[in-house]
This record gives structure tokens, C-alpha cells and sequence, in this order.
């Protein structure tokens, strides 16, 4: 007999060689039937994967995140299966499971696959999951696989060639093989309704001077009602698509002459970026931060020291050379290693800490353009960057100081449904972090013990961290059910010590800060695209470029629409005045199509009484009302979404 321990502290005694889905039996016939996947001491398993040891048993359904991957990944199994018996000779490269469905990369030759041909796809794979082939795991040495794969597949036989021999598989079903590592659901019969999104272009192994491959989107869902409402959502997310909504308001635009991922903002986008700029700032300084400002370029010796250039080197642009023999700089990749040498700029005493240094400081990175996305993947924008340097015993009020403030930013932004993730190492790949392990598990501890202590609903993400140090993101769920990583604070123990900061302590020695890195927006750009799309442009009242609009109903009262204007503006409420020899009806519809808060219609009753006719954006009539009425009317709402810090 074995003992399996599941989440909830319950220890089943099961026989050696039951397999999860066994299990599950055991706890009910019922949950037993909703198990597609499992994970047997932290490593996914197949559900038929016999269990030879004690161990803590994780039994996943669809309702699960690991569930759903398996859902996905077992997906694009079926797909390329499609793929190969639609296309003769085509050849597979990967196909995982992502956020939202699966992809698969493929090699198609002299075949092409377009919008007209999902349907086609969709059928094969319905038709191959009605067949409920089960899927079997195997494993096969390394000279086995580089035979199966060899004179046909090249791309196979590259990824096997990076594999060690005794740790190679693969997962068969129906007529299909292909190289896998594992986490399927039990038969491809589960899969009951299927999607193809769209194909696009991907570079092999994602380097552009390599050959271009056909990606294919998918998702896939246990019932078809689920697929209904997942496209409905699509729906309503291509009506709030940010670079749809930026065109239309006027906030922002592309140049091809620019440069692909280089924003140019309008003047209302440019303007709401500032209101936003100073909601932050105006917190902040109640917070102790004070503003630096640091160049867009640094020497290249700035970002070796700092390891930014090591880790990130290859998505920064080149090097820029000047006519001085052997000097190099380069765009700004990251704003904290001109904030340590700002901090080093002078001795500073225990009792001078902590040094909050804020800067909204814009950032170069050479995104592949494949990978560019309106404003949410650029090559260039401005991070809300700030940097604490403080003394070890300062870093839990700190941090959790961080915490407040973020929360406040969130939230005055209409971002209630939240979750906290800690990113920490991948302790079987140390090679990718800086540092010594006594300071990444000191940083590791502080941010749980934080997020614990503000009640944070947290969840712990292996591998997630920076090369530098773990970290906090919020992870925000936004109207259309969509998960973002927004905002981020991390505990670094490394940078303070390439840079050799140091302070005096009361003992008179000379001690190494710590480092908090924070940015509640993240970037302005992918924060604001973030923002369009989970407001549909309706942004919050004090952050909206027009907050009202007035209308005249005809030429005779331009003159008291004008007068209507002039008192709001004196009062620091953004209108604009629509006095066009329009009908009032199409100056409405107009409005409506801006995103404009409140429509105040004046006529020939309205200047007599010296009131508006105040219309609310979507249709709500509230009736005539003073002017001072409006005006109080905008400052509750606006004080009862934008509170004090």
C-alpha cells in the first residue's frame, strides 16, 4: 500500500500502482468523471500514470488553470493530427497551451491555410476527438526518436537533439505520435467544441533570420455552450480593442516613418497621460518620494555592471557608437541602474533613509516586430519607475507602504478583481539569476511575510521572478474576464551590491541598502491600453480628456452655449462646445461616439431659465439643472472615485 495525501490534508492508503484517476474514484464516482489531469509531487502526471510511492497527489478539473492547460495542450495534439491528415508531408515544430486555447507552429510546404479552410480543420478535429482515442505515454531512447523523426522532420529532430537520452517521450493517440513531455486529459472524447482563431506567421525558434512557420490558433472547450459565450466575449473585446478605441478617441497613433512600436500621442491622449502622471505624483509626495530625472542613453559599462546587458542584451538596440575609439552607449533598457548611480551620488547616513527616488523614465527595448501589439508590446515607453533604497530593517514597512500605494492606484482606476502573485526562482535553473541564495531567500521571505500581513489573496509562481530579485505583480481581471499582470514591486539584495552602494549605520561602518523596485502602472502605455479596453473608452470621470460637451440647439444660442463653457472652465470642468448647423439628434449621436460623460443640450428654454438639459452618456435624461447643480454634480462623482492618498 501507498499513502496519497491530497490538498486537503486527507491521506488516502491506495495499492502500489494505483493511478490518479483511481484515486479520484475514491472519493467519488461523480468528481472522479470531471478529472482531466494531475500533478504527483509537483510534476504533472497523466491520469493512467501508475503511483509506485507515497506522495501529495493534486487532482485537477476543467474548472482549474492546470486543468485547462492540459485541456489545451491535449488540443493542439489533436490538431496537428488534423493538420498532418489534411496536408500531406506538412511538419510539426510545437504546440503548447497558452493563456486562452493552444497554438501549434507548423511547416505547411506548398500548402496554405486561410480563414476559408477552419471549418475544414475544425471538422477533422471533432471528428478525431468523437473517436475518444486515449492518450499513451512512452518513453524512447534518444536514438529511437532522432530515427523516428530523421530524413522527415528536422525541426524534431533539432529539439531532440538538445535532450537527454533516458528523459525523452512520447504521446500517442489514434494513428498520431508526437514528442511530448506529458499532461493530457484521460481521451480526446472530453473535447467536445473547437475553434480555429487565426493563423499567423512565426519564426522558427523566433529568430527573424530563421525560416517562417504557420502558427495556428485554437481553443477548445468541454461543451459548446462554453465556445458560444468565449465567442461572444471575442466580440465584445474586438469592439474594445485599445488601438480601435485610441483611433476613434484621438489619443494616440503609429508612423511607419517613426519606427515600428513607437507611439505618438495626440494631444487627448497626451493630456490624459499627464492627469495620470500627476495622480501618481501628487500621491507619491504625500508618500516621501522625491522626483530625479535620468538620460535616455547610458555608457554601455553602466548596464555590464548592473547585468542588464548580459541578461537582456539581445532585445536592447545595438550598441550606439560615437567617434571617441572604443566608447559605446545604449538606449535605456531599465531606469535602475541610473537611480543607484543617482543615489551614489553622495553619502548618505542610516538616518537619511530610506531615499524614495521616482522618475517616469521612457525605456528602449528591441521587441521583435512580430510580437509588437498597439501599445500593450512597444519598443519604447515610459515606466512609472521608482527605486527605495533602505536598511534592512526598514524593508517590511517599505514594502508594504508599496502595497498601499498600489492598491490605492488600482483601485481609483475601477481594478477591484485582483489576485497577488509572488514571483520566485526556479531553484533547477540557477543560472538565470544574479546574487547569492542567502539574499534571494531573505528577498523571497520579506514579500511572502508582506503579502500575508496586508491580507493579500496571493498565489506563489516558480520562475517567475527578475534575474535581480522575486517580486510582486498584481495580476487584474478585467471586465471581459481577462487576466493582466499590472503593477509590480520587487526586493533586490544584487543591484546595491554590483553598484557597491553603501550608507553609514550607527555603528559608524558602512552597510549595503536594499533595493525596492516599484511601478503600480507598470508602463503608461500598456497601462492606458489596459485601461481603454476594460472601460471601453469610458474612462473614469477625473481622468476622461472631455468631460462634457455643449450642445446648442441652433445659431440663436451660441452665445449663452458659449457663456455655459466659460463657467465650466472657471471651474476646471473640461468641456467643448458643439455650435455646428447640425441637428441636435447627430450632434448627440456624435458625442455618444467620443465617450463623452455628459451632453449639456441649451436652447431657447434653457437660456431663458438659465439652466442645461444635461444628458448622460448611454441614453440616462437628467433632465434641466442650474449650472452650480452641474458643477456639483461632476465633484461628487469625481470625489467619490478619486480619493485622497
Amino acid at each position: 500500500m501507498i499513502n496519497i495525501t491530497l490538498p486537503d490534508g486527507a491521506v488516502k492508503a491506495c495499492p502500489k500502482g494505483s493511478t490518479p484517476m483511481d484515486v479520484a474514484k475514491t472519493i467519488s464516482e461523480g468528481f472522479a468523471r470531471n478529472v482531466i489531469s494531475a500533478k504527483f509531487n509537483d510534476t504533472v502526471v497523466e491520469t493512467t500514470t501508475p503511483l509506485s510511492q507515497d506522495g501529495t497527489l493534486v487532482l485537477y478539473t476543467w474548472r482549474d488553470a492546470d486543468g485547462k492547460k492540459a485541456f489545451w495542450h491535449s488540443s493542439a495534439h489533436i490538431l496537428a493530427q488534423a493538420l498532418e491528415e489534411l496536408y500531406p508531408g506538412v511538419k510539426l515544430w510545437v504546440g503548447p497551451a497558452i493563456e486562452n486555447g493552444f497554438y501549434y507552429d507548423v511547416d505547411l510546404g506548398d500548402h496554405n491555410i486561410s480563414d476559408k479552410d477552419f471549418k475544414t480543420i475544425e471538422d477533422k478535429m471533432l471528428s478525431i476527438a468523437r473517436e475518444k482515442h486515449e492518450f499513451r505515454m512512452r518513453a524512447v531512447s534518444k536514438a529511437e526518436a532522432l530515427s523516428y523523426y530523421q530524413d522527415k522532420n528536422e525541426y524534431k529532430v533539432a529539439l531532440v537533439d538538445k535532450l537527454e537520452d533516458g528523459t525523452i517521450t512520447f504521446c500517442d493517440h489514434a494513428t498520431f505520435t508526437d514528442l511530448c513531455r506529458g499532461g493530457h486529459i484521460p481521451n480526446t472524447g472530453i473535447v467536445k467544441a473547437v475553434k480555429i482563431l487565426s493563423v499567423a506567421g512565426a519564426y522558427y525558434q523566433g529568430n527573424e533570420n530563421n525560416k517562417m512557420l504557420t502558427r495556428v490558433y485554437g481553443i477548445s472547450f468541454p461543451k459548446q455552450k462554453e465556445l458560444t459565450q468565449y465567442l461572444e466575449m471575442l466580440e465584445e473585446a474586438k469592439k474594445r480593442d485599445h488601438r480601435k478605441l485610441g483611433r476613434e478617441l484621438e489619443l494616440f497613433t503609429f508612423s511607419q516613418k517613426v519606427g515600428q512600436g513607437l507611439p505618438l500621442w495626440l494631444p487627448k491622449g497626451a493630456a490624459l497621460r499627464e492627469r495620470l502622471e500627476q495622480f501618481l505624483k501628487k500621491a507619491q509626495k504625500k508618500a516621501g518620494y522625491e522626483m530625479v530625472v535620468s538620460p535616455h542613453i547610458g555608457q554601455k559599462e553602466l548596464y555590464v555592471t548592473s547585468g542588464h546587458y548580459e541578461k537582456y542584451g539581445a532585445d536592447s538596440f545595438q550598441p550606439i557608437q560615437t567617434p571617441k575609439e572604443d566608447e559605446e552607449f545604449l538606449l535605456k533598457p531599465m531606469n535602475c541602474p541610473h537611480h543607484c548611480e543617482i543615489f551614489k551620488h553622495k553619502p548618505f547616513s542610516y538616518r537619511e533613509l530610506p531615499k524614495r527616488y521616482a522618475e517616469f523614465g521612457t525605456v528602449y527595448r528591441y521587441e521583435q516586430s512580430g510580437e509588437l501589439h498597439g501599445l500593450t508590446r512597444v519598443r519604447g515607453f515610459t515606466q512609472d519607475d521608482a527605486h527605495i533604497f533602505c536598511t534592512p530593517d526598514q524593508l517590511d514597512d517599505e514594502f508594504k507602504n508599496v502595497i498601499d500605494l498600489s492598491l490605492y492606484v488600482l483601485g481609483s482606476l475601477g481594478f477591484e478583481n485582483f489576485t497577488a502573485q509572488v514571483s520566485v526562482r526556479d531553484l533547477d535553473n540557477p543560472e538565470k539569476y544574479i546574487g547569492s541564495v542567502e539574499n534571494w531567500e531573505k528577498a523571497e521571505n520579506a514579500i511572502i511575510n508582506a503579502a500575508k500581513e496586508k491580507g493579500l489573496d496571493y498565489v506563489v509562481e516558480t520562475g517567475e521572478a527578475a534575474f535581480y530579485g522575486p517580486k510582486l505583480d498584481f495580476m487584474v481581471k478585467d471586465a471581459l474576464g481577462r487576466n493582466w499582470q499590472l503593477g509590480t514591486i520587487q526586493v533586490d539584495y544584487n543591484l546595491p551590491e554590483r553598484f557597491e552602494l553603501t550608507y553609514k549605520g550607527s555603528d559608524n561602518e558602512l552597510h549595503r541598502p536594499v533595493m525596492i523596485h516599484r511601478a503600480p502602472f507598470g508602463s503608461m502605455e500598456r497601462f492606458i491600453a489596459l485601461l481603454l479596453e476594460h472601460t471601453g473608452g469610458n474612462f473614469p470621470l477625473w481622468l476622461i480628456p472631455d468631460q462634457a460637451v455643449v450642445l446648442s440647439v441652433s445659431e440663436k444660442h451660441e452665445k449663452y452655449a458659449e457663456k455655459v463653457l466659460n463657467s465650466l472652465e472657471n471651474n476646471e470642468i473640461r468641456a467643448l462646445i458643439d455650435n455646428r448647423n447640425e441637428t441636435v439628434g447627430k450632434k448627440i449621436r456624435e458625442a455618444e461616439m467620443k465617450k463623452i460623460p455628459y451632453m449639456l443640450i441649451v436652447g431657447e428654454q434653457e437660456e431663458a431659465d438659465g439652466t442645461i438639459s444635461v444628458r448622460k452618456h448611454g441614453g440616462e435624461d437628467l433632465g434641466s439643472i442650474g449650472i452650480e447643480d452641474f458643477k456639483e454634480l461632476v465633484n461628487t462623482e469625481i470625489n467619490s472615485t478619486l480619493k485622497s492618498f
